[in-house]
């Protein structure tokens, strides 16, 4: 068994965070860049996109198991030194995405003007709601492949490709909004247009990466469905785990809807915000993912230990740090979204209770990709239902007495950073001071 000295593994974190994190940015920043230039739009428009993205993140991050069951399965296979077989798995999870998105595309586009109506917002708003996701529907499927090839590579311990994919993706996601929004005047149809467009050009991309390991390491770029009995086990643990943290976000936003308009919009921007942290954060889990997954493989259970201890203290202090810049610059952010300083002024007692949960957010998020690393997914996924037990009745609280106006905003905000994070905190930090989720995973 080998191990490897504190300085090696730092490496090791770092080689595959870094790039991790400018990556995981990119990808909310295609949804700051439509809040921002549909926010320049109005309020109404900006809370439309509230609702639609709050659907299109229900509906990607139930897949979202694609990456995270790829990953470990690819990174165990990989340890193992089998990377044909590694590379196998990962492609018939892209081929496995694009069927589950094709399906998820025509069926949400025949259910949108009912599931926009769910939310019970002002007649202006849920028109611009159903024009921006009857778009984005088509981008699904993209979506989901760039989830399952993202895997692939992570769990080959590459993370600098998805950086390079990603950053491209983002540059042209912004030129063509501003193109379609301003310049051909399609307003918040065009922001959507413009991101789908964007989406498939990364599909392309992807393509060619994968096209190119099967050919160095001598895999079938056809579907084998027999692959991918492990991944589809742990995937359907991960998707009841997303459920649950799914059903977390949608009912905060319906009871922002409840607080009205304006409120709703500013949630939507301090939602953003704290995607964007999530993922910045969420850099020091991918590490982790990629390196417990290829450990295990190697049977390398020292390593694990470090991995978990050393990415923990990473995430808390990265955590400080994301929480510092944004308490700094929250008088400013609603500003920069919408020209507005109501909203402005609204949303930051929110954006500062999200800038005190930050370096709890950065141990949770660490926790998460350390489990799903070690293939623990039947935890994760009855942790996820019971972390519903305490927030449910904070949400009903805040829905009852907070009221609107900044104070209500930040007490909807208190519920989710203070209830909710602290919550997944202490089901994720219980389950790692054992050993059992050491040998959960799928190591066939």
């Amino acid at each position: 068994m080998t191990t490897h000295p504190p300085e090696t593994l730092n490496r090791s974190i770092l080689r595959l965070a870094l790039p991790a994190l400018g990556a995981l940015i990119a990808e909310p920043l295609f949804l700051i860049v439509d809040a921002a230039m549909v926010g320049h739009l109005g309020v109404a428009p900006l809370a439309g996109l509230g609702i639609a993205g709050a659907v299109l993140q229900t509906i990607v991050g139930l897949m979202v198991f694609l990456a995270y069951s790829t990953t470990p399965a690819v990174a165990r296979r990989y340890g193992a030194g089998d990377y044909g077989r590694a590379v196998r798995v990962g492609i018939d999870g892209m081929w496995l995405a694009l069927c589950l998105g094709a399906l998820l595309a025509a069926a949400g586009s025949l259910v949108t003007p009912a599931v926009v109506d769910l939310f019970g917002a002002a007649p202006d708003v849920a028109e611009n709601a159903r024009t921006y996701l009857a778009i984005s529907m088509w981008g699904l499927p993209a979506m989901l492949v760039v989830f399952a090839a993202t895997g692939l590579l992570r769990g080959m311990q590459n993370t600098v490709t998805p950086l390079w994919i990603a950053g491209l993706g983002f540059g042209a996601n912004a030129l063509l909004n501003a193109l379609f929004i301003y310049g051909f005047g399609w307003g918040i149809a065009g922001s959507a247009i413009g991101t789908v467009v964007a989406q498939w050009g990364m599909v392309g991309a992807y393509v060619l990466v994968a096209r190119r390991l099967a050919r160095v390491h001598t895999a079938s770029l056809g579907f084998q469905r027999e692959s991918l009995g492990g991944t589809v086990r742990s995937g359907g643990w991960l998707f009841l785990r997303t459920v649950s943290l799914r059903a977390a976000f949608l009912a905060t936003v319906a009871v922002a809807t409840g607080l009205g308009s304006a409120e709703l919009a500013g949630w939507q921007i301090a939602f953003t915000i704290f995607s964007t942290a999530a993922f910045a954060l969420d850099a020091l889990a991918i590490a982790a993912q990629a390196l417990i997954g290829r450990s295990l493989g190697a049977a390398d259970t020292v390593t694990v230990g470090r991995v978990l201890t050393r990415t923990s203290a990473w995430g808390i202090w990265f955590g400080v740090a994301v929480g510092a810049v944004l308490a700094a610059t929250s008088g400013v952010i609603g500003v920069l979204f919408t020209g507005d300083a109501e909203i402005a002024a609204l949303i930051q007692p929110a954006l500062l209770v999200l800038a005190l949960a930050q370096p709890l957010a950065g141990f949770v998020f660490v926790l998460d990709g350390v489990l799903i690393g070690a293939g623990d997914a039947r935890y994760l996924a009855l942790a996820g239902l019971l972390n519903l037990v305490p927030y449910v009745p904070a949400l009903i609280l805040v829905a009852l007495f907070a009221g609107g106006g900044a104070v209500g905003l930040a007490w909807l905000s208190a519920a989710f950073f203070g209830v909710y994070m602290v919550a997944r905190a202490l089901t994720l930090g219980l389950r790692v001071r054992g050993r059992s989720w050491m040998s959960a995973g799928d190591a066939a």
